[in-house]
């Protein structure tokens, strides 16, 4: 039986399916409309909205949410950055950083599981970065043409490969995290 991935974004679902391949997880993905509460924390979201998409599905499923959260602007936009991607872009976010000298920041994300009556296991993931002085790559979504990586090579996530990505981005360790516990879980269950 396949793992249900709960969420609208497509690409997120690309990036966790090749994740899902390496631990021999087949995946399904479900766009299910489930509300997003706002919070100021990346656990405060997903928790509650795996938990509601757990009950709409009426079946196992995990979510994802996501966050960039830039150290001179106080962790902005944090929690709230779907809706600042959505009303700003990268070009408004890139006019806030102008002049700005300090571009630390970093992704962070924050995955749940959740079982029919059962409360939902969280398991997060972040990685350091700077904000980029441009827009740059193709590849990915959201911020990613904006951010650099620490641990990269000095290209910002969207110009790389899904599968560099994955080797270091907040999702993958989130997500490795999850998958490890959840084999485990499987094995123990037979």
């Amino acid at each position: 039986m396949a793992l249900i991935f709960a969420t609208g974004n497509r690409h997120k679902f690309e990036e966790v399916s090749e994740l899902a391949a390496r631990h021999g997880i087949e995946l399904e993905h479900r766009d299910t409309s489930y509300i997003e509460i706002q919070a100021d924390e990346l656990e405060q979201v997903v928790r509650p909205g795996v938990q509601q998409a757990c009950a709409l599905l009426r079946q196992p499923c995990f979510a994802e949410d996501a966050g960039l959260f830039i150290e001179i602007l106080r962790g902005f936009p944090g929690p709230y950055s779907n809706f600042v991607f959505r009303t700003l872009g990268n070009r408004g976010l890139l006019k806030l950083m102008t002049g700005e000298n300090d571009r630390r920041a970093e992704f962070r994300s924050a995955v749940g599981y959740c079982e029919p009556g059962e409360r939902p296991e969280v398991y997060t993931g972040k990685v350091e970065g700077t904000i980029a002085l441009e827009a740059k790559g193709t590849q990915g979504f959201g911020f990613d043409p904006i951010f650099v990586p620490s641990e990269g090579d000095g290209r910002t996530f969207a110009e790389m490969s899904t599968s560099e990505k994955n080797r270091f981005s907040h999702r993958a360790r989130a997500i490795e995290a999850f998958f490890r516990w959840y084999k485990q879980r499987q094995k123990v269950r037979g």
